[in-house]
C-alpha cells in the first residue's frame, strides 16, 4: 500500500520496504517549459565531494552503477534505480532534484510526485502541484539520507537561481565558471608536478 507522504515527512526505507533495489520515479511537466531532473550523490556535510555522483542526463551512472538514471517510464517524467546496499560508504544521501531549463518557474508545474517502488509495488509518494512554489526555478523533491539507517523524506525546497543555485548549494560549481577559470591555468605549455606549485 503506498503511503502518501506532505512535504517534511520522513520515514525509515525499512519501514516502507524490506528491498534495497529501489525505483525512483518523477512526474513533473508545465505548459512549453523543459525539466532537467537529476540526483546528487552527497556526502557527510551534505556537499557533492565527488562529481561522478551528479547523476543526470549527460552521466547517468555512479561507478558502481548504485545509482542509475533509466529515462522516462510507466507514466513518469524520469526514473531511477538506486541500489541501497551497494552504495558507497561515502555517499550518505542522495537529493533528487527538478530544474526548469530556460525560462520559467516552480509555480507554473501542475500536479507532480515522486514515488518510490520496490518489488513492482509502489511504497511512498510525495504529491506536489505548482501552487506550492512561487519563483523558484529549481526544487529539491525528495531525499534518501543515512542516519543509522537509509531513510527517505519529501523535501519540496526550492532556489529561485536554478541549477546553478543549487550546485552552489551543494558545493559544486557550473560548468561555464569551470571554463572560465581554465584560459589562464592552460597558458603554460607544460604542466609542472604538483610539488612545484607548492611554496
Amino acid at each position: 500500500m503506498t503511503r502518501e507522504f506532505q512535504r517534511g515527512h520522513k520515514a525509515k526505507i525499512s519501514d516502507l520496504t524490506a528491498g534495497t533495489d529501489l525505483y525512483v520515479g518523477v512526474q513533473i511537466a508545465a505548459p512549453g517549459l523543459t525539466f532537467d531532473i537529476s540526483c546528487f550523490g552527497l556526502d557527510v556535510n551534505e556537499q557533492l565531494s565527488d562529481d561522478r555522483y551528479f547523476i543526470f542526463f549527460n552521466q547517468s551512472k555512479s561507478p558502481e552503477e548504485s545509482i542509475q538514471q533509466l529515462g522516462p517510464q510507466s507514466g513518469d517524467t524520469e526514473s531511477f534505480r538506486v541500489t541501497l546496499d551497494r552504495i558507497p560508504a561515502n555517499i550518505h544521501r542522495l537529493s533528487f532534484t527538478a530544474t526548469i531549463d530556460g525560462a520559467g518557474q516552480m509555480s507554473q508545474v501542475g500536479p507532480g510526485y515522486i514515488r518510490i517502488v520496490a518489488g513492482g509495488e509502489e511504497v511512498v509518494r510525495y504529491a506536489f502541484t505548482g501552487s506550492e512554489f512561487t519563483t523558484e526555478r529549481a526544487v529539491m523533491l525528495g531525499d534518501f539520507y543515512l542516519k543509522d539507517v537509509w531513510r527517505f523524506a519529501a523535501i519540496g525546497q526550492g532556489f529561485d537561481g536554478g541549477l546553478e543555485a543549487l550546485l552552489k548549494n551543494f558545493g559544486g560549481e557550473v560548468a561555464e565558471e569551470q571554463q572560465a577559470a581554465q584560459p589562464q591555468a592552460a597558458a603554460p605549455s607544460f604542466a609542472p608536478p604538483p610539488q612545484a606549485s607548492q611554496p
